[in-house]
């Protein structure tokens, strides 16, 4: 199924979740992430039970340190 992160168009498999992509996209930590699908900001708590839908428009914003 085609999702957009970021304003990038992205095939993912059906019936993924937000911890799912998040895993598939970050192998490293997955702190210092936000997530919002269709504008509206997912909470932690909801990553692994909120399924991703075709069509959704994920902003996903991830924490660097540095100068």
């Amino acid at each position: 199924m085609e999702i957009s992160i970021n304003q990038q168009r992205t095939e993912i498999p059906e019936r993924f979740s937000v911890e799912q992509l998040l895993s598939f996209l970050f192998t490293d930590s997955k702190k210092g992430i936000a997530i919002a699908i269709n504008q509206a900001i997912i909470p932690k708590t909801e990553w692994q039970v909120r399924i991703l839908h075709p069509e959704d428009k994920i902003t996903l914003i991830k924490a660097t340190q540095g100068g």
